[in-house]
C-alpha cells in the first residue's frame, strides 16, 4: 500500500550524519524524543493562533518535517548505540499520540463545517496507533502500513499548513477530504489488524 512511510530508508540514510553529530555531543534516545514531544505542542500551539499570524501556518510544514526527523533519529539513535528502553519506548509510543493530539486539536477551530469528521479524524488516528502497537504486543511486530500512517497524517498537516498560509480556501471541499481521510484511516487500521493476525498464525 503506497505511504510516505516507504520512503523511511532513504530519509534516514539522509539522516545519518546528524544522528552521528548528535551522538558526539552526548544527546540520547530519549531526549531526542521529549524534544520531539515538546516541539509537536509549539506547533500546536502556533497553529491555534495561526488565524491572528497567518506566518503561524507555516509551523505546519515546517514543524513536521522536523518532527519526522526528531522521531526518525531517536530510533536510529536507540539501536546504533544500544540505548533502547522500556522507558524510551513508553515515550516514543505515547510521545507520538500526544503529539498528534497537540497539533490536530486547533482543525476543530479551523474546520467548524466539519467537526464531526475532524472529532471522528483525531479518534481514528489514536486508534491507528493503537493498532499498529497492538501488533508488537501479540506477534512481536510493530506494525506502521499505511495508507494513512503516522507519516502519511503529518504529510497532509503539511499540506494543509501551506494551503492555509497561501490562502487557499478549502472550505467548501473540507467535509469531503476529511470523509476520504477517514476511511484511508480505517482502512489502514484494518490492513494493520489483518497483518498481525496473519503473522502470528
Amino acid at each position: 500500500m503506497i505511504s510516505v512511510y516507504n520512503i523511511k530508508p532513504k530519509f534516514q540514510a539522509f539522516l545519518r550524519p546528524v544522528l552521528d553529530s548528535l551522538h558526539k555531543m552526548g544527546v540520547t534516545a530519549n531526549q531526542i524524543t521529549i524534544s520531539s514531544l515538546f516541539l509537536s505542542l509549539i506547533i500546536g500551539l502556533l497553529f491555534w493562533f495561526a488565524d491572528v499570524h497567518h506566518l503561524f501556518f507555516l509551523a505546519l510544514p515546517i514543524g513536521l518535517f522536523l518532527r519526522m526527523a526528531l522521531n526518525a533519529l531517536d530510533g536510529m539513535m536507540a539501536r546504533t548505540y544500544n540505548q533502547q528502553s522500556k522507558k524510551g519506548e513508553l515515550l516514543n509510543e505515547l510521545g507520538d499520540v500526544v503529539s498528534d493530539l497537540f497539533i490536530f486539536f486547533p482543525l476543530l477551530k479551523f474546520e467548524q463545517t466539519s467537526l464531526y469528521l475532524i472529532a471522528i479524524f483525531i479518534s481514528l488516528s489514536v486508534v491507528n496507533e493503537f493498532a499498529g502497537l497492538l501488533g508488537k504486543i501479540i506477534s512481536g511486530q510493530r506494525r506502521y502500513e499505511g495508507p494513512m500512517g503516522k507519516s502519511d497524517r503529518a504529510f497532509i498537516m503539511g499540506l494543509y499548513g501551506l494551503l492555509a498560509f497561501f490562502s487557499v480556501d478549502i472550505t467548501s471541499y473540507s467535509i469531503y477530504i476529511f470523509a476520504v481521510i477517514n476511511a484511508l484511516l480505517i482502512l489502514s487500521t484494518a490492513i494493520r489488524v489483518n497483518k498481525t493476525l496473519k503473522s502470528n498464525g
